[in-house]
C-alpha cells in the first residue's frame, strides 16, 4: 500500500489544498481571474480534483466564489461552514452543507474538522444580512493544522496550540487593511500564540483592485517580506514555507 503522504498546497489567496490523513480538503476556492472588481495577479492555478471537502471561512466574494465551487470536479463537494450561509449554498451549487458554530466538529472521511472562532464581520454585500467566520482545526491521529480564513489575532489563540502547521492570513487585497484582518506583524504575533511548527502565509500576493496595477509590485511581494522577518523575531522555532501558486510542502 503506497504511503499517504500528509501536505499543504498553496493555490494563491486564502485557498489551500489540505492532504491530510488520505482526506482532501480545499479551504476557500477562489481561483478565476477576476472576482468582482478584484483581478488574478498570481499565476493561474487548475482547479484540484478529487475533493472530499470545501472548509469555507466566511461569505466574502475573495473565499465564497460560487463560480469556482461549480468549476470543482466531480462536484458538487461536501461544504463545511459557519451558520447562516447553508441556505444559498445549497440553492446555488446543489453541495451538500454542514453548518457549523465554533467548538462543533465533523467527521471528512477519516478525518476530523473542528470550527474555531475568527473575529471577523461579514456581509456578502453591504445591505445583506450578516453571517458568521469561522477558523478550522482539521485533525487526523496526532497531526493538527489550522486554517485561520480571515480574522484578528485574539488571545484564544493560544488554547488551538501547539500545531503541526498554522495557515495564516497576512494581508488582504489592497492597499490597506479593514478590522478583521492581520497585518505582518499581527499575524506574526498569532504564530507566537499558536506555536506551531510551520506557518505558510496566505491571503497575499494574489488579488487587487482594478486600477492600482502601477503599484503592484510593492503591494503584492513586500507583506510576505515582512511577516517573515516578523515571525522570526517573535517564534523562530517555527519554520515559515513561503510558497508559490501551485507549489506543496510536506508535513
Amino acid at each position: 500500500m503506497p504511503r499517504v503522504i500528509d501536505r499543504l498546497t498553496w493555490l494563491g489567496h486564502a485557498t489551500v489544498l489540505v492532504e491530510v490523513g488520505g482526506a482532501r480538503l480545499l479551504t476557500d476556492p477562489v481561483l478565476r481571474r477576476r472576482v468582482a472588481h478584484l483581478r488574478r495577479h498570481a499565476p493561474a492555478v487548475p482547479a484540484p480534483r478529487d475533493v472530499d471537502a470545501v472548509l469555507l471561512s466566511h461569505a466574502h466574494r475573495d473565499h465564497l466564489d460560487l463560480p469556482t465551487l461549480r468549476r470543482l470536479q466531480p462536484r458538487p463537494p461536501l461544504v463545511v461552514a459557519p451558520r447562516g450561509v447553508g441556505r444559498t449554498l445549497r440553492r446555488l451549487t446543489g453541495a451538500e452543507v454542514r453548518e457549523l458554530e465554533p467548538g462543533e466538529t465533523t467527521a471528512v472521511g477519516p478525518v476530523r474538522v473542528v470550527a474555531v472562532p475568527a473575529v471577523h464581520r461579514v456581509r456578502r454585500s453591504p445591505l445583506g444580512p450578516a453571517s458568521g467566520a469561522l477558523g478550522f482545526v482539521v485533525q487526523h491521529g496526532g497531526r493538527r493544522v489550522y486554517f485561520a480564513g480571515d480574522t484578528e489575532a485574539f488571545p484564544q489563540m493560544a488554547d488551538l496550540g501547539p500545531l503541526d502547521a498554522a495557515l495564516l492570513p497576512i494581508w488582504g487585497w489592497g492597499t490597506s487593511l479593514g478590522p478583521g484582518h492581520m497585518d505582518p506583524v499581527q499575524a506574526a504575533d498569532a504564530v507566537a500564540l499558536l506555536r506551531p511548527r510551520l506557518a505558510v502565509p496566505i491571503h497575499w500576493g494574489t488579488l487587487l483592485p482594478l486600477g492600482v496595477e502601477r503599484r503592484r509590485g510593492h503591494v503584492l511581494r513586500d507583506p510576505v517580506d515582512a511577516f517573515v522577518r516578523a515571525a522570526a523575531e517573535r517564534h523562530p522555532q517555527t519554520r515559515v514555507a513561503v510558497l508559490a501558486p501551485g507549489e506543496a510542502v510536506d508535513l
